[in-house]
């Protein structure tokens, strides 16, 4: 059951009789004892801001302030994969933490130089957007045969094949168990307990150290077989709700409600990252895809992908990307010069502000094109042209600023900069902050800026 803010606070300096010496002494960040329990009580504040906590209180808050959903970690050869310790539903409350693991499929049913090369495949898969390298994070190697030794020998030949993190999908416990011999070193995901055969699983998972999924068709039952499994020594899990929960609608409704039980109620029995298989709910690849991307949003910890294919797999990156990225960071780049395509003396100067997709819309643009040119990113905040502009964070000032600082004028022989076409407006104020400049107003969007420099520059 989860502590109120009250219950914490009578365990703070302040709450405790009689009070600490340190009572509302306002270090935590917080003006009162009072107002730091409210906040640990929403999961808005960490534990260990306050530094005169009792041994006795710290361990009965240390419980109650933990994370609603746990972190659970995968590793293999220094490379590892985090989920969980998520706390709000939507990332404007605060933030998502541990981005979806995205994983492919490897049927044991493969040869085994099929095998090594999908492996090495998704091992470098690699996309660069917006500055960020996007990869898979690793291999679901599956015992589709039935057998225990392909599918021993399917986990030796993605081991020897490549260093990513692993789930290892079987029901059987003598499949597991075959499979878990040729992991050492390595911290997989073990897939699945059920109601048949989760003392089985518990054991393995135990002597492997190595988190386990926990399998049911409803709610309640994964909440039955977390509670059995935590009992049994085995904490590090991960929920697959399966049967209906494969489909569309079922998907969101199951992992919609187990994560609202989890962060809004504290419901410790399904506090864990959810696992799904997007495959198993549509034959359609296009469906796949479209499912797995509406289990990252809603609220997915793992896809298993059923097949490589880096036109599905892009989209899901991007996708990902931009749902962990904290709303209240946007993606920037660093302020400053950017030379594009070894620009001369000659080559133009071109101004926009440091949001990344902003920057890299730009910067591709004049790439593709071959035309040089002196990018000159000012500091907004990472915000884009317009938004930047309309918080008063891009105007003349900033931008006259920007040219004066870089040293941009040093090296060029001209004294011309081109702004972009949205903030024409700020054309006659920046010709009085750089006198001497000549500005020029370039197009609104990034895909014209070719066009313009051939034509207008």
């Amino acid at each position: 059951m989860a502590l109120s803010g009250l219950d914490i606070y009578k365990l703070l300096p302040g709450g405790i009789k009689p009070p600490h010496p340190k009572a509302n002494c306002k270090e935590c960040g917080f003006p009162t004892c009072l107002a730091f329990a409210m906040k640990l009580a929403a999961k808005q504040a960490e534990l260990s801001a306050c530094a005169y906590v009792g041994d006795e209180a710290k361990a009965k808050l240390s419980a109650a302030a933990a994370p609603p959903v746990r972190l659970i970690t995968l590793s293999a050869d220094g490379r590892k994969v985090e989920v969980g310790n998520e706390t709000v539903l939507f990332r404007h409350e605060k933030t998502f933490f541990h981005p979806t693991g995205l994983f492919v499929r490897v049927p044991d049913t493969l040869t085994t130089p099929e095998i090594v090369a999908l492996a090495r495949a998704v091992a470098d898969y690699k996309v660069d957007y917006v500055g960020m390298a996007l990869r898979l994070d690793g291999l679901a190697v599956d015992a589709a045969s039935g057998d225990a030794g392909k599918f021993a020998a399917a986990v030796a030949a993605v081991r020897d094949a490549c260093t990513l993190p692993l789930v290892l999908v079987a029901e059987d416990p003598a499949l597991m168990a075959a499979g878990l011999a040729k992991t050492a070193g390595v911290t997989p995901l073990v897939c699945a307990a059920t109601a048949a055969n989760w003392e089985a699983m518990a054991k393995l998972a135990k002597e492997a150290k190595a988190p386990l999924v926990v399998r049911a068709e409803s709610v309640a039952g994964l909440a039955e077989l977390t509670e059995k499994l935590v009992a049994a020594g085995v904490e590090d899990l991960v929920l697959d709700p399966a049967g209906p929960a494969r489909k569309f609608g079922g998907s969101l409704a199951a992992l919609t409600q187990l994560s609202r039980l989890a962060r809004k109620k504290n419901v410790r029995p399904v506090g864990y990252p959810i696992i799904t298989f997007p495959y198993l709910g549509t034959t359609d690849p296009d469906l796949e895809g479209l499912l797995a991307e509406q289990q990252i949003a809603k609220y997915a910890g793992f896809v298993v992908l059923g097949n490589f294919d880096p036109a599905t797999v892009y989209p899901l990156l991007v996708l990902r990307a931009n749902l962990f990225t904290d709303p209240q960071k946007p993606i920037q780049v660093e302020p400053g010069i950017y030379p594009i395509n070894k620009p001369t003396a000659d080559s133009p100067v071109m101004v926009t502000t440091n949001f990344s997709i902003t920057y890299f819309a730009v910067a591709n643009e004049l790439e593709s094109s071959g035309l040089p040119g002196w990018l000159l990113v000012a500091d907004a905040e990472g915000m884009s042209v317009l938004t930047a502009w309309a918080a008063g964070k891009f105007d003349a000032e900033k931008i006259a600023k920007t040219v004066k600082t870089t040293g941009i004028a040093e090296k060029v022989s001209h004294r011309k900069v081109v702004i972009p076409g949205h903030v024409a407006v700020l054309m006659g104020e920046l010709e009085e902050e750089l006198p001497g400049w000549q500005i020029k107003v370039g197009p609104r969007e990034a895909v014209d800026l070719p066009r313009y420099l051939k034509t207008a520059w």
